[in-house]
């Protein structure tokens, strides 16, 4: 008794979509490990969001043809907590870890993704999404595409997180946004106290923004604000963007400050020391872009 709950499928789909198939508004699923869901569609997920709000802590998502899915419920909420996201791909070698439809929000912090197929590590097409304090790394034989993805744009707060893509990618970004066209007028990526590194080589790209050349839904053009700050730029990659940005103090580092860049454990290895003087990001719509905390192995988070 005791202990963690594993939930393997063995060819079992609820209602053919996944493991748990949840409509409910304030559920908590807390100390589950979903693994193995395969349906006809090919998109068999742990956990399958139609509708209402789930809080995910302490979970992992391993093996199933897509890690967790939700549908485009405008005011559905999910929130991802200290969980784990690996290896979640259909037999064709496609899908993501953990795919959001076009929700009221996301949040996700002190989680871990990784070794996605050809697919993303996270990709959400959420109206707001909070992504704090993670870890999103392709590692040793990961084929990600993107690290994170925000194909519709939307306001995007990332902060804090460590980002790593690989030289087995299966696209030289790490960081998407907007690249499917924008669905909403007011759209904003705030990128500040990352470590994004780029092990692809020369050709790589840290970050990738579409200019909002098309019209938004009340037929003027979609307005895209960024602000990049603070961040720590590690290989090859390319800070460079088709549109007006605030880029201000991202700097280039080595492998040699962090704690153990061998294991993607890219922790400063002598925090009171650090490579950069940051400046004050200030806060965004009432979000407060200073880092509070840090991502720690595996999959929590801890007061700076």
């Amino acid at each position: 008794m005791g202990g963690r709950v594993r939930l393997q499928a063995n060819g079992a789909a609820a209602e053919g979509k996944g493991i748990w198939v949840v409509r409910a508004k304030g559920m908590r699923v807390e100390g589950f490990d979903f693994e193995g869901a395969i349906v006809p569609s090919r998109n068999g997920a742990g956990i399958r969001l139609d509708s209402g709000s789930l809080i995910v802590k302490d979970c992992g998502f391993f093996l199933n043809e897509i890690g967790l899915l939700t549908n485009n419920d405008p005011d559905t909420v999910l929130e991802v907590e200290d969980s784990e996201f690996a290896y979640n791909m259909r037999p064709d070698g496609h899908n993501h870890n953990l795919y959001v439809g076009a929700i009221a929000r996301l949040s996700v912090t002190g989680s871990y993704f990784h070794h996605a197929t050809v697919g993303h590590l996270l990709k959400s097409r959420a109206a707001v999404n909070h992504i704090f304090y993670n870890r999103l790394t392709d590692e040793d034989g990961g084929r990600a595409s993107y690290e994170l993805e925000f194909p519709n744009g939307g306001v995007a707060y990332v902060v804090g997180n460590q980002i790593q893509q690989g030289p087995g990618t299966e696209n030289r970004t790490l960081i998407s946004f907007g690249a499917e066209g924008y669905i909403r007028a007011n759209n904003a990526l705030y990128l500040v106290g990352n470590t994004l590194v780029d092990d692809f080589g020369s050709w790589g790209q840290w970050l990738a923004i579409r200019p909002p050349t098309q019209r938004g839904p009340n037929g003027t053009a979609a307005r895209v604000t960024v602000k990049a700050m603070n961040n720590l730029l590690v290989g090859g990659g390319q800070l460079k963007l088709d549109l007006p940005a605030d880029l201000r103090n991202n700097v280039n580092v080595s492998k040699s400050v962090f704690v153990d860049p061998t294991r993607h454990d890219y922790r400063l290895r002598n925090p009171a020391h650090p490579p950069m003087q940051p400046v004050d990001p200030d806060t965004a719509n009432g979000v407060d872009l200073r880092p509070k905390r840090e991502y720690v192995p595996l999959r929590q988070t801890r007061d700076l």
